[in-house]
């Protein structure tokens, strides 16, 4: 039983990763502001800390040199110096204040520097100010306060701090709920593909993922698995054509077996118990043969077969594959043409590509009629050979061309022909083994095979 959606969309891997993308993004933008505020408002804060600091030095030693009413008039002069308004406050060590262009200010000394309000009202009119203060102690033990107005850069600072958590809040807002709508969406697309995999594991096999044509990642990978899913069609009811082949190709022969063993269980005559027994033999033979040929086959297809590539002299194996055949082609009055070019040489499994040669022979011979001529040819084509095998029989028409090499494929007006029905079947297995194509046309009249190995 599946999750319900809200659980399946909190256990999503795409919101997990949206998530994760969220908190990158939100600690990245963080560390933009952070950067930004350390350029626009601390350092500025910083060097005008400095400069207010190398002031009070200064005062400080005006007031060493020339005494209290030179600092005075020092400070009456500061006011208007400057591109910053100046601001300070003069406190006598009794706490009285002596000269004071600040509002108010921290009855302890002043650490480091600090900020203070000093707004002014004129006319009615409040004007703000903010201060940036530091402290000196003066000989006598008097307070010496000394500021510059920094309202702009504290304006700044307000604009950042507002506006950093305003843009934070909404960015995260917007980050969160695309993650949700991404993960929503891609959990679509997934369970579309997960459904139509549980409909395939229930047995119906022409289902496909729907595509969008979007031409996406997801219509690639639908576009994928679409065609994974036509290949395990193909090869299902393979399987089972294979399977009714099978069972219809053995039904006959395991009967005759039956019936021969039969009568010669229950005859006495001894010539006929040998003919049953021949008889019994040559059906026992025929099974073992198509066992063999599937075994065969299957275990070429599956990659099981060991293969034992080498350099292959492809002349003299096909010239000895015409010479195996030719004493079958002359009892049924037929010729062997050979055109096999001289010096011919592959890559292959030598055992397996004579075997693929035989078969091809022996179907040209059977099927060619008494009196034709069956032709062999083979030429350099580019970095591969080229093989081409040929008769003058009724040939294979274009329909069944594609069916011929399916196991226990037998043409209609064939069927009494000796034969298993996977001469063909072996042939394809064995070029496609060798990575070659397999090609089937019309000689006019008859039937040409071309084998194109690489």
């Amino acid at each position: 039983m599946s999750p319900p959606p809200s659980r399946r969309l909190w256990r999503s891997l795409t919101l997990r990763l949206g998530m994760i993308y969220v908190a990158l993004f939100l600690t990245s933008t963080a560390a933009m502001f952070g950067a930004a505020y350390w350029i626009g408002v601390y350092q500025p804060l910083l060097t005008e800390a400095a400069l207010v600091r190398q002031e009070a030095g200064n005062l400080a030693a005006i007031d060493r040199a020339g005494g209290r009413d030179a600092l005075i008039r020092a400070l009456d002069a500061r006011r208007a110096s400057g591109p910053r308004r100046a601001f300070h406050a003069l406190i006598a060590p009794g706490g009285k204040a002596v000269s004071a262009t600040l509002p108010s200010w921290p009855g302890t000394p002043v650490a480091g520097w600090t900020t203070l309000e000093a707004d002014v009202y004129l006319a009615g009119q409040e004007q703000d100010y903010e201060a940036l203060v530091v402290e000196r102690r003066l000989d006598d033990g008097a307070r010496l306060i000394v500021g510059r107005d920094v309202e702009d850069i504290d304006d700044r600072d307000e604009l950042f701090t507002i506006g950093s958590a305003w843009l934070i809040l909404i960015a995260a807002a917007l980050a969160i709920g695309g993650s949700v709508a991404m993960s929503r969406a891609v959990g679509r697309r997934i369970d579309t593909v997960t459904k139509t995999a549980q409909r395939v594991m229930a047995g119906s096999l022409t289902e496909r993922i729907p595509l969008r044509g979007t031409g996406d990642d997801f219509d690639e990978l639908s576009g994928t698995l679409n065609q994974m899913l036509g290949r395990i069609e193909e090869a299902v009811e393979a399987v089972r054509r294979v399977s009714d082949n099978v069972a219809h190709e053995l039904r006959t022969p395991l009967a005759r077996l039956h019936a021969d063993l039969d009568d010669l269980r229950s005859t006495r005559d001894e010539g006929e118990r040998q003919r049953l027994a021949d008889q019994a033999f040559a059906e026992a033979g025929r099974l073992q043969s198509i066992f063999d040929a599937l075994l065969r086959i299957a275990r070429i297809e599956s990659g099981r077969h060991h293969v034992g590539f080498r350099p292959v002299d492809l002349s003299t194996l096909l010239a000895d594959a015409v010479e195996f055949h030719l004493p079958d082609a002359e009892s049924r009055g037929q010729r062997i043409e050979s055109r096999i070019a001289s010096g011919l040489t592959l890559a292959a499994d030598p055992n397996l590509l004579f075997q693929a040669v035989s078969n091809l022979l022996d179907n040209a011979i059977k099927y060619g009629g008494r009196g034709g001529t069956v032709t062999v040819g083979a030429v350099q084509a580019g970095s591969g050979v080229t093989i081409e095998i040929s008769d003058a029989g009724p040939g294979i028409p274009a329909a069944y061309r594609e069916k011929v090499t399916e196991r226990f494929f037998r043409l209609p007006d064939t069927a009494g022909e000796p034969g298993t029905g996977l001469g063909l079947s072996l042939v394809a297995a064995i070029v496609a083994l060798h990575k070659g194509a397999l090609e089937i046309g019309d000689a006019g009249p008859g039937t040409r095979v071309r084998l194109a190995l690489p």
